[in-house]
């Protein structure tokens, strides 16, 4: 394999040479080179490593001096490039002060090189007390085992230390992250692994020993405490579907949300209060997906039949019907008329003319039938205060969905349903999805009790979803035939 070494160096002219020497021999063949990356440095950090150069070495070295200074993480960046364009298989990060033991490069090597790691991350915590023994400040290594835990908690890692800057990495690995997007800051380091554990990949740990010289920290360490907490929180919404998706990615099919306070339990919760529950009905699932609410449904006696755009993997299971449409284009034929129930949850947003859909819903449910349907509230507390705040921007799922192409406050849906000739029997106010989070426990309990009295109280602010049985106007319902 095609091994390098990215040397991130900054004022280094110092330690670089050292750095550069402790190299093993052994090793130093195998390599296919050794990048120093000057980060524009005022003192002779590049003039160092030419001299090295000349001098004579069975290095193959590569200086790079910037232009202008990129940063921690932008250095890194500008390294990684590098080695996707010159068809690296493994880049090492070393540090040019010395921080980290250039012996130990054959140890972080050897994982990617079996096929047993995408990433090797040096630890000095998997050596019990070492890194105190090593020169850590107390201040630092209370820090550090503070500042992991909290991030193994938030993400469900259980990596020994987060904050360790020697690590290897399967560039191909590197090659399907957006790195490129990544913080200049030193938080960089945090980023990254977060989105190797957003797409999946295989990390490992290696002990390393620790050392602390005379070199100059320049982290400023409430700083870096406080970006790193905010990228970490992020990895975990973004998990959820939250935000931009930059550092953690929605990787499963669209979820059931069965909880009593969520929008499908609302839904099933007003089929059951149907005077007809009892008996076999016909019920139509617009925008159905993998056909979840559909499966309890069948469970209860009912027949039902799906529609979405695309068939989800076990739909048709779930399901006694199914068919795939655009619904832009309206219900096709072969889905049939005369449904006792027609659900559309989470699916009128995703339309341009959602007039033409809901009209769509209305035809093809029988004289008394019931449509029961469900809209985000883009009036909640989440998107008033990112538009407020002047951060605006979509989500992967959830109101500000990406895929929305319309917003709905409780008044415009209910405009909507109002110029549908459709009268509003039931309204229910699902509140945050908090199953989709992920919380549960005394805390997913507390909050979920806190949020069904703010809902309550306050729907217009509070409320997520606004969730309707409808039925068609007396005056729709009784007109003639023409």
């Amino acid at each position: 394999m095609k091994v390098g070494v990215l040397v991130v160096a900054y004022e280094a002219q110092d330690t670089l040479r050292w750095v550069l020497d402790r190299i093993p021999t052994e090793l130093r063949s195998q390599l296919a080179e050794v990048l120093v990356m000057d980060d524009h440095s005022s003192d002779r950090t590049t003039e160092v490593a030419h001299e090295y150069a000349a001098g004579g070495t069975d290095i193959a070295l590569t200086i790079v001096r910037h232009d202008a200074n990129l940063g921690y993480g932008g250095n890194q960046k500008a390294g990684y490039r590098y080695a996707i364009d010159h068809g690296w298989d493994v880049a090492v990060l070393l540090h040019g002060d010395g921080q980290y033991a250039p012996e130990k490069l054959p140890d972080l090597i050897e994982p990617i090189v079996s096929g047993d790691a995408d990433a090797v991350f040096g630890s000095r915590m998997l050596d019990r007390g070492g890194a105190r023994r090593g020169g850590m400040p107390l201040y630092k290594f209370v820090g550090n085992r503070i500042l992991t835990t909290a991030q193994n908690a938030l993400t469900g890692a259980g990596l020994s230390e987060w904050h360790s800057g020697y690590r290897a990495y399967r560039v191909s690995a590197l090659a399907d992250l957006a790195f490129v997007g990544n913080s200049n800051d030193f938080d960089f380091d945090t980023e990254i692994i977060l989105q190797l554990l957003g797409a999946g990949k295989k990390i490992v740990e290696v002990p390393i020993p620790t050392y602390y010289g005379d070199e100059i920290s320049r982290v400023n360490g409430l700083a870096y405490a406080a970006k790193i907490m905010v990228d970490t929180t992020r990895h975990r919404l973004g998990s959820a579907g939250f935000g931009r998706g930059d550092l953690a990615q929605v990787v499963e099919e669209y979820q059931f949300k069965p909880s009593p306070g969520s929008s499908h339990g609302k839904v099933l919760d007003l089929i059951a209060e149907l005077p007809a529950s009892g008996q076999p009905l016909r019920i139509l699932d617009v925008g159905c997906g993998p056909g979840h609410v559909a499966a309890v449904l069948r469970q209860q006696g009912h027949h039902v039949t799906g529609v979405d755009i695309a068939e989800s993997d076990g739909v048709r299971e779930r399901t006694d019907a199914f068919h795939v449409a655009n619904l832009e284009n309206g219900l096709p034929a072969a889905v049939g008329s005369d449904f006792d129930v027609v659900i559309a949850a989470d699916i009128i947003e995703h339309v341009a003319r959602p007039e033409s859909l809901i009209n769509e819903l209305a035809s093809a449910m029988r004289p008394g039938g019931t449509i029961i349907a469900s809209v985000p509230n883009f009036g909640h507390w989440y998107p008033r205060s990112r538009t407020a705040a002047g951060l605006f921007d979509y989500d992967q799922r959830g109101i500000l969905d990406r895929t929305h192409l319309r917003f709905f406050t409780r008044r415009s849906f209910r405009r909507l349903l109002d110029n549908a000739g459709l009268t509003t029997q039931a309204e229910r106010h699902a509140g945050l999805p908090l199953d989709v989070l992920g919380i549960g426990g005394p805390i997913g309990s507390s909050l979920a009790s806190v949020d069904r009295l703010a809902t309550r109280i306050w729907p217009t602010m509070f409320a997520y979803q606004f969730v309707v049985s409808l039925v068609a106007a007396p005056h729709v319902r009784d007109a003639p035939a023409p």
